[in-house]
């Protein structure tokens, strides 16, 4: 894996990465010839996906990391730089979900906890790698948002706020770091096949009822599916994209 590819010669960390499409971006990053640091406060899920990528022949190492916390996310860009010696992409996937509730009814423990792991987190992430990622001569950072930056649904007031302050975090992000040639872009899947999905509604079949429908296709997308965008956005394919959000809903917004 490591001598050809779309990403041949880079190193990327992933965060999230135990499962669902932090698990899907890391194993594609890796197939095309990244060195993957797979990273999530689910240390052994990360050594399964780091397991993973070397089974299939790519480099990876597994970082037990929490993204919410400041000296945790430092230690992770380190770890990454005595690994592969130099971070070309940062991939901000981590987040938790605390369940639904309108702001009258949320727990104001659930709401510090959502912004500190979905948004404070990629904050503290691109903090620590982006100076990593000027110095190899620039790179991309993707922060991974949702249909719901942009649309809402009842009692996702914390989900919809922290997925869409990402958004304008990567405007921000792009005009502030464009003369370090470091790009920031966000990438917004629709409903996903992931475990943590399918645990939610229960199995396959209702989050397929529940959720597949509100896509032109009737379907969830494949972690797989929203990974191959990551891919894009973290390759020189995507040279001239930065400050942008890439929407892979299957239409759920065309509606």
């Amino acid at each position: 894996m490591a001598g050809r590819g779309r990403l041949a010669g880079k190193a990327a960390i992933v965060t999230g990465a135990a499962g669902g499409i932090g698990r899907a971006i890391s194993l594609r990053f890796a197939e095309e010839g990244a060195g993957v640091v797979a990273a999530d406060i689910d240390g052994a899920g990360a050594e399964r996906t780091a397991g993973a990528v070397a089974e299939a022949g790519g480099r990876a190492m597994a970082c037990a990391c929490d993204v919410s916390q400041s000296r945790s996310a430092k230690a992770a860009v380190e770890a990454a730089l005595k690994r592969f010696g130099a971070i070309h992409v940062l991939v901000n996937n981590a987040a938790i979900w605390v369940g639904d509730a309108s702001v009258v009814d949320l727990d104001e423990a659930d709401w510090q906890r959502a912004v500190a792991v979905n948004l404070t987190g990629a904050f503290l992430m691109s903090k620590h790698a982006v100076p990593a990622i000027i110095a190899a001569g620039g790179g991309s950072v993707i922060h991974v948002a949702s249909q719901l930056a942009h649309v809402a649904r009842p009692g996702r007031p914390w989900y919809c706020a922290t997925k869409g302050a990402l958004i304008q975090l990567a405007r921000a992000m792009a005009v502030d770091h464009a003369a370090g040639r470091v790009r920031v872009n966000t990438l917004s899947p629709g409903p996903t096949l992931t475990e943590k999905n399918i645990a939610l509604y229960g199995g396959i079949e209702r989050v397929t009822a529940e959720m597949g429908g509100r896509t032109l296709f009737n379907r969830l997308a494949e972690p797989r599916e929203i990974a191959e965008a990551a891919v894009f956005l973290a390759s020189d394919e995507s040279s001239f994209m930065t400050g942008a959000d890439l929407l892979v809903d299957g239409g759920y917004l065309a509606r």
